[in-house]
């Protein structure tokens, strides 16, 4: 797909309901007891993933409409393992949360599979702790498929070695089934959808600043679940209107929650345009809305403690960087080899490609900043959602547009970027 250049990015828009909370509304819905309403569903093959594993689990969610599902619970015991292994697809999130949900389904015996992308990720940091609380969990050398034959659990103490709410989620959905008090240690904190949502559900969920437990719970109900607009999917957008010059951007009803816009702190001190207003509450999430313009960048430093805030948009902040003024570094950011492709090197190869100054390191970048737009080109997307999108607001800001192969895969978390891009382009236009 080639995506060409704009002169400048305005108008009004509003993004897809967010990716992780979708999931979650879905697989917690599955434990609570009757119906879960869901609006604002952030559908994707991800998220359309989760809604066929808790199908096959024997949960029936009816679908009303894309942004519209009711999901009918079971309770916390009451998942049934299905003849067949479930297959998570491409969506992290969804096998290892599922992990931690499975590990407890006394009797039942669960096979989680994936496909090539997600089966070359790795599994171990949720089976390690998992078997500490005496689940039985099979990998295939710290790769899908899951084997989880669920057993009563006991409580622990676990200290992540690793930042990663995917794992903590796990951890502490285990511990709805667990003998005590099931507490996780982070070394900075991460996405806090999962605690957000069982509190609301009725589970009792205690905070601290560099902790959280669980207690096993009787029941959950959460009612109706509405669903703010991904800050990921926004990010792109923020990044692009940012860069090309006299732009205005309204992006409305933005989930805001402060441990997903670390990318919003780090524009900031690179002297980004950001305003946000009308802020708000969704479904207990703060969100609001986003007016964005163009500016002129410098460079800064982006260390480890910012990384887990804003780690799908760290390509989108190389990008930026490799456009500002002076030279950026980011470390502390070795997880992005882990993810549907090497974003490290992914994102280095692909805006070098642009003609942009991007050295990839062990654990993050070093990027000569050029104020000036990058020339265009071709890119390879290796099958990643995240450098498909990256190239896509490359090519706006570009000179002569980007060639992006399998552009198509950004389907996986945003099935209708390229018609949203698209949008903006008729009515800058006019």
């Amino acid at each position: 797909m080639r995506v060409e250049p704009m002169h400048r990015i305005v108008g009004h828009m509003a993004v897809p309901g967010d990716k992780s909370i979708s999931h979650r509304a879905v697989l917690l819905g599955a434990l609570c007891d009757g119906e879960t309403r869901v609006t604002g569903f952030g559908r994707s093959a991800d998220t359309e993933a989760t809604i066929e594993a808790v199908r096959a689990l024997g949960i029936t969610v009816y679908e009303y409409d894309d942004e519209t599902l009711h999901v009918f619970g079971k309770g916390l015991r009451g998942l049934g393992a299905p003849a067949k292994p479930i297959d998570c697809r491409n969506a992290g999130t969804l096998v290892r949360l599922l992990a931690g949900m499975l590990a407890g389904q006394e009797g039942q015996r669960f096979t989680l599979t994936g496909d090539a992308s997600l089966s070359a990720r790795p599994m171990g940091r949720v089976t390690e702790p998992l078997r500490l609380m005496g689940a039985a969990v099979e990998s295939e050398d710290g790769h899908l498929p899951l084997v989880i034959e669920g057993r009563p659990l006991h409580a622990v103490t676990y200290e992540l070695p690793v930042a990663s709410a995917q794992v903590k989620s796990a951890i502490l959905l285990a511990g709805l089934s667990a003998d005590g008090e099931t507490t996780v240690v982070e070394p900075v904190p991460t996405r806090d959808h999962t605690e957000l949502m069982l509190a609301a559900a009725g589970a009792t969920i205690v905070r601290r600043q560099t902790s959280v437990s669980v207690r096993p719970a009787a029941r959950l109900a959460l009612g109706e679940i509405e669903i703010p607009g991904d800050f990921s999917s926004a990010a792109p957008f923020i990044v692009a209107a940012t860069l090309v010059p006299g732009s205005e951007l309204h992006i409305h009803g933005v989930n805001l929650n402060p441990r997903r816009t670390g990318l919003l702190g780090i524009l900031a001190r690179m002297g980004a345009n950001v305003t946000v207003y009308n802020r708000r509450q969704i479904a207990g999430e703060p969100a609001g809305d986003l007016e964005v313009r163009s500016a002129d960048l410098v460079a800064t430093a982006v260390t480890g403690a910012e990384v887990p805030s804003a780690i799908d948009e760290l390509p989108l902040f190389v990008l930026a960087a490799s456009c500002a003024h002076g030279d950026s570094v980011l470390r502390g950011a070795g997880e992005l080899r882990a993810k549907e492709s090497d974003r490290i090197e992914a994102t280095a190869d692909a805006l070098r490609a642009l003609g942009q100054h991007v050295r990839a390191v062990d654990d993050g970048f070093r990027i000569r900043g050029v104020p000036a737009r990058p020339h265009g080109g071709r890119i390879a997307s290796r099958g990643d959602h995240r450098i498909a999108m990256l190239g896509a607001i490359a090519a706006l800001a570009s000179r002569r547009g980007v060639e992006i192969e399998d552009a198509e895969c950004v389907a996986v978390s945003f099935p209708g970027f390229f018609e949203l891009l698209d949008s903006l382009r008729r009515e800058a236009a006019e």
